[in-house]
């Protein structure tokens, strides 16, 4: 049974050198973007959902600056991350091995819930995210094989979430709850309550998952606890955006915007799979929308906070440059929001044209940050917060403590 084969990996499996490191730069990550939302909105709506798991994934979440595990398509660290800075207390050895066992079971789960679940509609960060936070939790309490099986399973009727969310306060909320349920559920399990186990394979193949998958017959088989590796963001929007801006920005950064008549993105189809706004009218849906992404590369220096804010959406420029824009989507053999390669194509009003292409974005595990992206992604982050602090202060061992005291219940 998948509960039970998880269980037993999340409870045998030891990090490495790499997963170590892994789990590092994913806390320093996950801490400085869920700083740079301590004046978000949400985070007064947040407070209604209780519990520092929950209102800390929501913040992590909220301005989609978060990093990405690509097979399974879902943000590990959002979820992953705060549930082991909740519920380990204050050792940081625990914390980084509650969150590689909980970011492990959360990659395998979720490509086993595969590219088909994501397309229908699904929020896979949600649906993987509860079972993974139960594991986070479980292991940190120093929970049983059988009892974290039993909480897996007493996740699932909370491992929900759709991609219809997207654009709205729901997003990061569903991204909390999904963290919450998973912390009830160890509790649950803790406390004693019973689950029948095969409930997982049940609901794995009503949300269009493959129960037999080896991800999750055979979790062992992977050297790293997370398969893949994880992308990291260098933009604050979407995945699905971080390619295109790129091709945009390494090939086309001389462009004068005034002088372009149309603009024309080739990208495979299930690329754009959760790109659903193409008329944005905010920052929040700006971020899922390809053709903001290609306004605010050709306009803005720096595709940073300010770009996908309300203020930055509303340029007269922007409507002209997303009314120029052609989204042309090719049918591929194969799946995921880095499919093929995203090609841009910019038409001048002299007639002349430009092109661009890009396959690997910056960020993601084939073409993995700096460690000058990284300070520099993390430096903004901690100025958009308005914090007096360093890089080197986000750490599992500060991480707790600096969340309660900048991200408590109300701002």
């Amino acid at each position: 049974m998948i509960a039970r084969t998880l269980a037993a990996w999340a409870c045998a499996a030891r990090p490495g050198e790499a997963d170590r490191a892994l789990a590092d730069r994913s806390v320093l990550d996950t801490l400085a973007v869920a700083l740079a939302a301590r004046t978000h909105p949400i985070r007064a709506v947040a407070a209604a959902l209780g519990g520092d798991a929950a209102r800390w994934a929501t913040l992590a979440h909220v301005i989609d600056f978060d990093d990405l595990h690509l097979p399974s398509t879902t943000h590990i660290s959002t979820i992953c991350v705060p549930t082991a800075l909740a519920t380990a207390g204050a050792d940081p050895q625990l914390a980084r091995r509650a969150y590689l066992a909980g970011a492990g079971v959360m990659a395998r789960l979720g490509t086993a819930l595969g590219w088909r679940h994501y397309t229908r509609g699904w929020h896979a960060t949600t649906t993987a995210g509860a079972p993974a936070a139960a594991v986070v939790a479980g292991v940190a309490w120093g929970l049983s094989e059988d009892q974290i099986s039993r909480a897996i399973a007493l996740s699932v009727p909370a491992a929900g979430g759709v991609q219809r969310a997207f654009g709205t306060d729901a997003k990061s909320l569903q991204v909390g709850m999904a963290a919450q349920a998973g912390v009830r559920a160890a509790r649950l399990a803790e406390a004693g309550a019973s689950a029948d186990l095969r409930a997982v394979e049940a609901w794995m193949e009503l949300v269009g998952g493959d129960p037999q998958h080896p991800q999750v017959t055979d979790p062992g088989s992977e050297l790293d606890m997370v398969p893949g590796g994880l992308a990291v963001k260098v933009y604050p929007a979407c995945y699905a955006l971080q390619r295109p801006i790129g091709a945009l920005r390494r090939t086309l950064a001389d462009q004068r915007p005034d002088d372009v008549a149309a603009v024309r993105v080739t990208t495979p189809r299930g690329t754009v799979t959760p790109l659903v706004h193409h008329h944005p009218t905010t920052g929040l849906e700006a971020k899922f929308s390809l053709e903001y992404a290609v306004a605010t590369a050709l306009l803005d220096d720096h595709s940073g906070f300010w770009a996908f804010s309300d203020e930055a959406v509303c340029r007269d420029e922007v409507e002209r440059l997303v009314g120029l824009t052609d989204v042309r989507l090719t049918d591929s053999r194969g799946e995921g929001l880095l499919d093929g390669a995203v090609d841009v194509e910019i038409e001048l009003r002299d007639g002349r044209t430009r092109h661009g292409s890009l396959q690997l974005p910056p960020g993601s595990p084939g073409n993995p940050p700096t460690p000058a992206e990284m300070t520099a992604k993390v430096a903004d982050c901690i100025a958009s917060a308005g914090l007096d602090l360093q890089p080197t202060d986000l750490t599992w061992a500060s991480g707790a403590d600096l969340l309660r005291t900048h991200l408590g219940p109300t701002p």
